[in-house]
Protein backbone atom coordinates (compact mmCIF):
# COMPACT_ATOMS: atom_id res chain seq x y z
CA UNK A 1 0.00 0.00 0.00
CA UNK A 2 0.99 3.64 -0.30
CA UNK A 3 2.71 5.44 2.60
CA UNK A 4 0.15 6.57 5.17
CA UNK A 5 1.10 10.21 4.51
CA UNK A 6 -0.46 9.99 1.05
CA UNK A 7 -3.96 9.41 2.45
CA UNK A 8 -6.66 11.92 3.37
CA UNK A 9 -9.29 9.21 3.92
CA UNK A 10 -8.60 6.73 6.71
CA UNK A 11 -11.10 4.26 5.30
CA UNK A 12 -9.20 4.15 2.01
CA UNK A 13 -5.98 3.67 3.98
CA UNK A 14 -7.42 0.71 5.89
CA UNK A 15 -8.98 -0.75 2.75
CA UNK A 16 -5.66 -0.59 0.88
CA UNK A 17 -3.89 -2.27 3.80
CA UNK A 18 -6.45 -5.07 3.73
CA UNK A 19 -6.21 -5.50 -0.05
CA UNK A 20 -2.41 -5.54 0.12
CA UNK A 21 -2.38 -8.22 2.84
CA UNK A 22 -5.02 -10.25 0.98
CA UNK A 23 -2.84 -10.37 -2.16
CA UNK A 24 0.08 -11.80 -0.19
CA UNK A 25 -1.80 -14.32 1.99
CA UNK A 26 -5.22 -15.73 2.87
CA UNK A 27 -6.04 -12.59 4.85
CA UNK A 28 -9.70 -11.96 5.74
CA UNK A 29 -11.70 -9.23 7.44
CA UNK A 30 -12.01 -11.65 10.37
CA UNK A 31 -8.20 -11.82 10.55
CA UNK A 32 -7.92 -8.02 10.40
CA UNK A 33 -10.51 -7.53 13.15
CA UNK A 34 -8.91 -10.23 15.30
CA UNK A 35 -5.45 -8.69 14.91
CA UNK A 36 -6.90 -5.37 16.06
CA UNK A 37 -8.63 -7.00 19.03
CA UNK A 38 -12.25 -6.59 17.94
CA UNK A 39 -14.80 -9.27 18.78
CA UNK A 40 -16.93 -8.56 15.70
CA UNK A 41 -15.35 -10.17 12.60
CA UNK A 42 -17.09 -7.69 10.29
CA UNK A 43 -16.56 -4.43 12.21
CA UNK A 44 -13.59 -3.18 10.20
CA UNK A 45 -15.33 -4.03 6.93
CA UNK A 46 -18.30 -1.95 8.05
CA UNK A 47 -15.89 0.91 8.81
CA UNK A 48 -14.23 0.70 5.40
CA UNK A 49 -17.64 0.52 3.71
CA UNK A 50 -18.63 3.77 5.44
CA UNK A 51 -21.36 2.08 7.48
CA UNK A 52 -19.57 2.74 10.76
CA UNK A 53 -16.80 4.98 12.08
CA UNK A 54 -13.59 3.98 13.77
CA UNK A 55 -13.81 5.05 17.42
CA UNK A 56 -11.03 6.76 19.32
CA UNK A 57 -10.61 3.58 21.37
CA UNK A 58 -10.21 1.64 18.15
CA UNK A 59 -7.60 3.93 16.57
CA UNK A 60 -4.53 2.56 18.43
CA UNK A 61 -5.79 -1.01 17.95
CA UNK A 62 -6.06 -0.65 14.16
CA UNK A 63 -2.77 1.26 13.99
CA UNK A 64 -1.03 -1.56 15.87
CA UNK A 65 -2.58 -4.19 13.59
CA UNK A 66 -1.32 -2.22 10.57
CA UNK A 67 2.14 -1.89 12.10
CA UNK A 68 2.03 1.92 12.27
CA UNK A 69 4.50 3.48 14.68
CA UNK A 70 6.13 6.85 15.29
CA UNK A 71 5.13 9.60 12.85
CA UNK A 72 3.05 7.12 10.82
CA UNK A 73 0.98 6.41 13.93
CA UNK A 74 0.60 10.10 14.81
CA UNK A 75 -0.49 10.89 11.25
CA UNK A 76 -3.02 8.04 11.26
CA UNK A 77 -4.53 9.23 14.55
CA UNK A 78 -5.14 12.70 13.10
CA UNK A 79 -6.28 11.19 9.79
CA UNK A 80 -9.07 9.33 11.60
CA UNK A 81 -9.98 12.39 13.67
CA UNK A 82 -10.08 14.45 10.48
CA UNK A 83 -12.39 11.95 8.80
CA UNK A 84 -14.72 11.70 11.80
CA UNK A 85 -14.88 15.43 12.68
CA UNK A 86 -18.34 16.92 12.24
CA UNK A 87 -17.52 20.62 11.85
CA UNK A 88 -15.07 22.54 9.67
CA UNK A 89 -13.13 24.04 12.58
CA UNK A 90 -12.20 20.62 13.94
CA UNK A 91 -11.48 19.26 10.46
CA UNK A 92 -9.14 22.16 9.76
CA UNK A 93 -7.33 21.58 13.07
CA UNK A 94 -6.70 17.90 12.35
CA UNK A 95 -5.68 18.52 8.73
CA UNK A 96 -3.16 21.11 9.92
CA UNK A 97 -1.83 18.54 12.38
CA UNK A 98 -1.48 16.02 9.55
CA UNK A 99 0.46 18.59 7.53
CA UNK A 100 2.68 19.47 10.50
CA UNK A 101 3.54 15.84 11.25
CA UNK A 102 4.33 15.15 7.60
CA UNK A 103 6.46 18.28 7.23
CA UNK A 104 8.52 17.27 10.27
CA UNK A 105 9.35 14.08 8.34
CA UNK A 106 10.12 16.22 5.29
CA UNK A 107 7.12 14.73 3.53
CA UNK A 108 4.66 16.89 1.61
CA UNK A 109 0.97 16.18 2.22
CA UNK A 110 -1.00 15.77 -0.99
CA UNK A 111 -3.03 18.93 -1.74
CA UNK A 112 -1.57 20.80 1.25
CA UNK A 113 -0.64 23.81 -0.92
CA UNK A 114 -4.10 23.95 -2.46
CA UNK A 115 -5.64 23.74 1.01
CA UNK A 116 -3.40 26.55 2.30
CA UNK A 117 -4.21 28.72 -0.72
CA UNK A 118 -7.97 28.52 -0.26
CA UNK A 119 -7.86 28.58 3.54
CA UNK A 120 -7.04 32.31 3.57
CA UNK A 121 -8.70 34.92 1.35
CA UNK A 122 -5.57 37.09 1.36
CA UNK A 123 -3.74 34.62 -0.92
CA UNK A 124 -6.06 35.11 -3.88
CA UNK A 125 -5.95 38.90 -3.41
CA UNK A 126 -2.15 39.05 -3.19
CA UNK A 127 -1.76 36.70 -6.15
CA UNK A 128 -3.66 39.21 -8.30
CA UNK A 129 -2.37 42.44 -6.73
CA UNK A 130 1.37 41.82 -6.29
CA UNK A 131 2.12 41.52 -10.04
CA UNK A 132 0.47 44.93 -10.54
CA UNK A 133 2.78 46.58 -7.99
CA UNK A 134 6.29 45.58 -9.04
CA UNK A 135 8.85 46.82 -6.51
CA UNK A 136 6.26 47.44 -3.78
CA UNK A 137 6.96 46.37 -0.20
CA UNK A 138 4.40 44.26 1.72
CA UNK A 139 3.15 47.28 3.70
CA UNK A 140 2.57 49.19 0.44
CA UNK A 141 0.60 46.26 -0.96
CA UNK A 142 -1.45 45.94 2.23
CA UNK A 143 -2.43 49.63 2.02
CA UNK A 144 -3.93 49.00 -1.42
CA UNK A 145 -6.26 46.33 -0.03
CA UNK A 146 -9.52 47.88 1.11
CA UNK A 147 -9.98 45.34 3.88
CA UNK A 148 -7.95 44.79 7.06
CA UNK A 149 -5.02 42.66 5.95
CA UNK A 150 -1.72 43.69 7.53
CA UNK A 151 1.75 43.89 6.00
CA UNK A 152 2.56 40.66 7.84
CA UNK A 153 -0.41 38.94 6.18
CA UNK A 154 0.89 40.08 2.79
CA UNK A 155 4.48 39.08 3.60
CA UNK A 156 3.43 35.57 4.65
CA UNK A 157 1.16 35.25 1.62
CA UNK A 158 3.96 36.26 -0.79
CA UNK A 159 6.32 33.71 0.77
CA UNK A 160 3.68 30.98 0.48
CA UNK A 161 2.69 31.84 -3.09
CA UNK A 162 6.32 31.74 -4.25
CA UNK A 163 7.00 28.47 -2.39
CA UNK A 164 3.83 26.91 -3.87
CA UNK A 165 4.84 28.03 -7.36
CA UNK A 166 1.82 30.31 -7.81
CA UNK A 167 3.99 33.44 -8.09
CA UNK A 168 7.57 33.78 -9.30
CA UNK A 169 10.03 36.50 -8.37
CA UNK A 170 11.24 38.47 -11.39
CA UNK A 171 13.18 41.14 -9.49
CA UNK A 172 13.44 42.79 -6.08
CA UNK A 173 9.90 42.78 -4.63
CA UNK A 174 8.62 42.09 -8.16
CA UNK A 175 6.38 39.15 -8.97
CA UNK A 176 4.44 37.62 -11.83
CA UNK A 177 1.87 34.85 -11.93
CA UNK A 178 2.92 31.41 -13.09
CA UNK A 179 0.82 29.18 -15.31
CA UNK A 180 0.44 26.67 -12.49
CA UNK A 181 -3.22 25.78 -12.00
CA UNK A 182 -4.72 25.79 -8.52
CA UNK A 183 -6.19 22.31 -8.37
CA UNK A 184 -6.69 19.56 -5.85
CA UNK A 185 -8.97 16.76 -4.76
CA UNK A 186 -10.00 15.00 -1.60
CA UNK A 187 -12.04 16.01 1.42
CA UNK A 188 -9.62 18.74 2.50
CA UNK A 189 -10.12 20.94 -0.58
CA UNK A 190 -13.91 21.55 -0.24
CA UNK A 191 -13.19 22.27 3.44
CA UNK A 192 -10.70 25.01 2.53
CA UNK A 193 -12.96 26.42 -0.20
CA UNK A 194 -15.80 26.72 2.33
CA UNK A 195 -13.42 28.64 4.59
CA UNK A 196 -12.51 30.99 1.74
CA UNK A 197 -16.16 31.51 0.78
CA UNK A 198 -17.00 32.47 4.36
CA UNK A 199 -14.21 35.04 4.35
CA UNK A 200 -15.22 36.43 0.96
CA UNK A 201 -18.85 36.74 2.08
CA UNK A 202 -17.62 38.72 5.10
CA UNK A 203 -15.58 40.98 2.80
CA UNK A 204 -18.67 41.49 0.62
CA UNK A 205 -20.58 42.57 3.73
CA UNK A 206 -17.81 45.03 4.62
CA UNK A 207 -17.86 46.46 1.10
CA UNK A 208 -21.37 47.81 1.72
CA UNK A 209 -19.86 50.23 4.21
CA UNK A 210 -16.39 50.98 2.82
CA UNK A 211 -16.85 50.94 -0.98
CA UNK A 212 -18.69 53.64 -2.89
CA UNK A 213 -21.86 52.37 -4.56
CA UNK A 214 -20.46 53.44 -7.95
CA UNK A 215 -17.62 50.92 -7.51
CA UNK A 216 -19.70 47.91 -6.53
CA UNK A 217 -22.67 45.96 -7.81
CA UNK A 218 -24.63 44.26 -5.05
CA UNK A 219 -28.13 43.02 -5.74
CA UNK A 220 -30.37 40.08 -4.97
CA UNK A 221 -33.77 38.52 -5.48
CA UNK A 222 -35.97 36.33 -3.29
CA UNK A 223 -38.01 33.81 -5.30
CA UNK A 224 -39.97 30.60 -5.11
CA UNK A 225 -38.66 27.65 -7.16
CA UNK A 226 -38.67 23.86 -7.37
CA UNK A 227 -35.78 21.42 -7.88
CA UNK A 228 -35.86 21.61 -11.69
CA UNK A 229 -35.91 25.41 -11.68
CA UNK A 230 -33.07 25.48 -9.14
CA UNK A 231 -30.96 23.36 -11.48
CA UNK A 232 -31.73 25.63 -14.44
CA UNK A 233 -30.74 28.71 -12.45
CA UNK A 234 -27.56 27.01 -11.19
CA UNK A 235 -26.61 26.11 -14.76
CA UNK A 236 -27.16 29.72 -15.83
CA UNK A 237 -25.01 30.99 -12.98
CA UNK A 238 -22.21 28.58 -13.88
CA UNK A 239 -22.37 29.65 -17.53
CA UNK A 240 -22.39 33.31 -16.47
CA UNK A 241 -19.34 32.78 -14.24
CA UNK A 242 -17.41 31.18 -17.10
CA UNK A 243 -18.37 34.03 -19.44
CA UNK A 244 -17.22 36.62 -16.90
CA UNK A 245 -13.89 34.81 -16.47
CA UNK A 246 -13.43 34.90 -20.24
CA UNK A 247 -14.14 38.66 -20.28
CA UNK A 248 -11.69 39.25 -17.42
CA UNK A 249 -9.00 37.19 -19.15
CA UNK A 250 -9.15 39.57 -22.13
CA UNK A 251 -8.55 42.61 -19.91
CA UNK A 252 -5.30 44.50 -20.54
CA UNK A 253 -3.76 47.15 -18.30
CA UNK A 254 -5.31 45.75 -15.11
CA UNK A 255 -5.37 48.37 -12.35
CA UNK A 256 -7.64 46.86 -9.68
CA UNK A 257 -8.62 43.51 -8.16
CA UNK A 258 -12.32 42.63 -7.81
CA UNK A 259 -14.14 39.66 -6.28
CA UNK A 260 -17.38 38.24 -7.69
CA UNK A 261 -19.54 36.16 -5.34
CA UNK A 262 -22.38 34.11 -6.81
CA UNK A 263 -24.75 32.99 -4.06
CA UNK A 264 -27.94 30.99 -4.47
CA UNK A 265 -29.21 29.36 -1.30
CA UNK A 266 -32.52 28.27 0.30
CA UNK A 267 -34.20 30.52 2.85
CA UNK A 268 -36.86 27.98 3.82
CA UNK A 269 -37.44 24.25 4.11
CA UNK A 270 -39.41 22.55 1.32
CA UNK A 271 -43.14 23.01 1.65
Amino acid sequence: MKPVFEYQDYRACMQDYYEDRKKKSAFTWRDFSKAAGFASPSYLKLVCDGKSSLSRVGIPKVAAAMGLTGADYDYFVNLVEFGNAKDDKKKTHFFNEMTRIASEQRIRVLNADTFAYYDSAVNSIVRELAPLMKGALPNEISKQIKHSFSAQHVRESLAFLVKAGLLREVGVNAYEQTDKAITGSGEAIPLAIRSMNRQMIDLARESLDIVDSNERNVSGVTMGVNADTFKQISDELNACRKKIIAIANKCDNIDQVYRLNLQLFPLTEKV
